[in-house]
């Protein structure tokens, strides 16, 4: 008890020594403050908004003024949304909804929700989630009956289905906003309005009424102040104008959205706004002390001063005194251990760019010996119409380019981690690939006298639509994993259609061994990297990434894989992959790649290439459409050859001996030689697209490529040349 009592005069201390410092200013002058940090917060000043809000919550947590608080609150947290910080934003809203019930303020609560629901559907992606806050806004923008909050609403509703494609959803709350534009409509919303009315036109494929909203929201945000709605005008644009062909318009409106981007979120704002949000986490943090403290003091306010108080008081000084030792300890002790974390920190950053160093080495020098495999297999295909029909090319050409997938997965592996692989939508035949499977993988069975027996279900369709590589790359991985651990087995592939919702086909997978199984000890750490279960030098080999790599892929597909296993049983893997299923999309896929490649003009190609592998594909591709072709070994070379004849196009390599194609191109330039040129590189497009724009390079393919990509771009860039002569 008395120790009690003795921690009840400490906090009743400590909160007069507060209270007494606490400075009191009119609401009228806190206000003042809310309004100019909201002020600086429209104008993306993110760093001054933050300070104001901070100074304004101060004076307002101390003058009690719920409201004040609520609207302080508010502005904080759209300010860390906008520097992406959805967490932090996401929390200092709850603190403003929970101010602005104990204020009653109705409008508040409609736009908190509004906000809420925004960052939930298009930053957190919890789509569900963030609906129930936009109805939420809604009842409430009915209640205070200002129609023109319900609007805005619907607007956002619109935007959230639109964004996930979701079109048929969304178009009632469109229509709402279109029978409501003349009356509630403002320039604010008029880009949007025009932007979400283009998407729907686009996906009706109405493309003249499309192009003509995205013009009118465009236009709309050239003359307005809302820089941010512009910025997503020119990027849907984009997509539309790329959606009918129009890829030269689509590349310029996506360079526009890229800069009004970079000039709202300007970097040197966001450290600085980093600071002031610090400080501001920390005054949040000791008004959570302060409230706890008050809270405490309020419920022993009719103690007694008396003789044991003074005693008590004494007592807790000496605590008090004992406590700021401690605590000069703690903060020491904290600088050493955050001195000790930046150095960790350094280390590993220098690791992390030794890493990405080495992975654009090795990326590199596998695309470079991989484009001669892809080429001359290609080459003997076409050279030799005898073995078209030869399962082993065949099987060679199908391995090649699961190889080369392959590869590029493990050289990208961060990239996967971090999301950045994206699924192609591709027509195949579920059978073919799975006995193109059965074919490579016929040397790895007859080693270990296995045999594979594949069960498809009849009611598949024949064309399906979907990343078949991802998925031959998820089958390949899981069948060869049980051919290396089954002798005198059997391997069975089995697929079953499980269920039809609308034109998603969702098929079930099995892949069965009758091997030697996998302890249940072990099943739990099988899918981690480099990881290798039962392993014996002699018997099996690989790199240990096989399972991890398929349990990332089946995340694309938003699927899980099952394990079954046990000692001596054998191991089966199962998971299930949703596929489209429609035929004149599928026609459409097929007329798309069938592409004459042929060309009636004769264009006239220089090759600069060092590798005499390499030189010959590039040759025979493009000699193949019916174009001049010469080949040069270096820089040097090309600078002899231009002065003595002209060409249409130049293919370029990048890492040459002697001279560099970044140096050979700004030599070629500095003759005034306008002439385009495209980077024909194994470099990753990311790590030298800025140096390739610098030195002049037009354009940059990497190897191994489609010819119809490469044909694509010369035709594009030849053509472009001639128009600007």
């Amino acid at each position: 008890m008395r120790i009690f009592f003795l921690l009840i005069f400490l906090l009743n201390c400590f909160v007069n020594t507060v209270n007494a410092q606490s400075e009191t200013i009119p609401d009228a002058k806190i206000d003042k403050l809310v309004k100019q940090a909201w002020e600086d917060f429209k104008y993306s000043n993110f760093e001054k908004s933050l300070i104001t809000s901070r100074v304004a919550l101060n004076y307002a947590t101390a003058s009690k003024n719920n409201d004040l608080i609520a609207k302080s609150y508010k502005i904080i947290a759209g300010n860390y949304n906008e520097l992406s910080e959805f967490d932090k934003a996401i929390f200092f809203y709850n603190k403003s909804l929970y101010y602005a019930y104990k204020a009653d303020n109705d409008s508040l609560k409609h736009n908190l929700y509004n906000n809420l629901g925004n960052v939930y559907c298009f930053e957190k992606k919890q789509f569900d989630k963030g609906i129930n806050y936009y109805k939420k806004s809604i009842a409430y923008g009915l209640k205070i009956n200002n129609v023109s909050h319900v609007y805005f609403t619907n607007l956002n509703i619109a935007w959230a289905y639109f964004d996930i494609g979701k079109f048929k959803e969304g178009y009632p709350y469109l229509k709402f906003i279109e029978n409501n534009i003349e009356k509630y409509g403002d320039q604010s919303t008029e880009i949007v309005v025009n932007m979400l009315t283009g998407m729907y036109a686009n996906y009706r494929n109405e493309n003249d009424a499309a192009n003509a909203y995205f013009l009118s929201a465009i236009k709309a945000g050239e003359n307005g102040e809302e820089q941010s709605d512009l910025s997503y005008a020119h990027l849907e644009y984009s997509k539309f104008l790329t959606k009918i062909k129009k890829y030269k318009e689509a590349y310029e409106h996506l360079t526009a959205y890229n800069q009004i981007t970079e000039e709202l979120y300007n970097q040197e704002k966001l450290k600085k706004a980093s600071i002031a949000g610090f400080n501001l986490e920390l005054d949040e943090y000791k008004r959570q002390i302060d409230k706890i403290e008050n809270e405490k003091i309020s419920q022993y306010q009719s103690l007694k001063k008396s003789r044991i108080i003074v005693i008590l008081f004494i007592l807790v000084s000496l605590i008090l005194l004992v406590l700021i030792i401690t605590l000069i300890k703690n903060i020491r002790f904290k600088k050493q251990h955050n001195l000790e974390l930046l150095k960790a920190k350094e280390i590993a950053e220098e690791a992390s760019l030794l890493k990405t160093q080495f992975i654009s080495t090795i990326s590199h020098e596998l695309r470079t010996p991989l484009y001669g495999v892809v080429g001359i297999t290609n080459m003997l295909l076409e050279e030799h119409k005898e073995l078209s029909h030869s399962k082993h090319l065949s099987s060679l050409k199908f391995s090649a380019r699961y190889l080369l997938s392959l590869v590029n997965d493990i050289l990208q592996i961060n990239k996967i981690e971090e999301n950045k692989v994206i699924l192609e939508n591709l027509t195949f035949n579920i059978s073919d690939e799975i006995t193109m499977i059965k074919n490579s993988l016929s040397f790895l069975s007859q080693k270990n006298n296995n045999k594979i027996s594949v069960y498809i279900d009849a009611d598949i369709p024949e064309y399906l639509i979907g990343d078949k590589l991802r998925l031959a790359q998820i089958l390949m991985n899981l069948v060869s994993n049980a051919l290396k651990f089954t002798k005198d087995g059997e391997v069975e592939i089995k697929v079953d259609l499980c269920k039809i919702e609308g034109k998603n086909y969702f098929l079930d997978f099995l892949i069965k061994d009758n091997g030697v199984g996998i302890a249940s000890v072990d099943q739990g750490k099988i899918f981690e990297k480099f990881v290798q279960v039962g392993r014996k030098d002699e018997d099996y080999q690989g790199t240990g990434l096989g399972l991890s790599i398929v349990k990332r892929l089946l995340g694309l597909f938003g699927s899980t894989i099952t394990l079954e296993s046990d000692i001596g049983q054998g191991t089966s893997f199962s998971f299930m992959i949703p596929f489209e299923y429609d035929p004149q999309k599928t026609k459409k896929i097929i007329d798309e790649i069938e592409v004459d490649l042929t060309s009636n003009e004769v264009y006239k190609i220089l090759i600069v290439e060092d590798n005499l592998i390499n030189q010959l594909v590039t040759k025979k591709i493009i000699e193949k459409n019916n174009y001049v072709c010469k080949v040069v070994d270096d820089g040097f070379a090309a600078l002899d050859i231009i002065e003595k004849e002209s060409f249409d196009l130049i293919l370029m390599d990048i890492n040459m001996p002697l001279m560099n194609g970044f140096e050979t191109t700004k030599r070629i330039r500095l003759k005034q030689i306008k002439t385009p040129i495209v980077a024909l590189t194994a470099f990753d497009k990311d790590e030298i697209t800025d140096e390739a724009i610098s030195s002049g390079i037009n354009d940059i393919i990497v190897k191994p490529f489609e010819p119809l990509k490469l044909f694509k771009i010369i035709n594009y860039l030849i053509q472009e040349a001639e128009n600007a002569g």
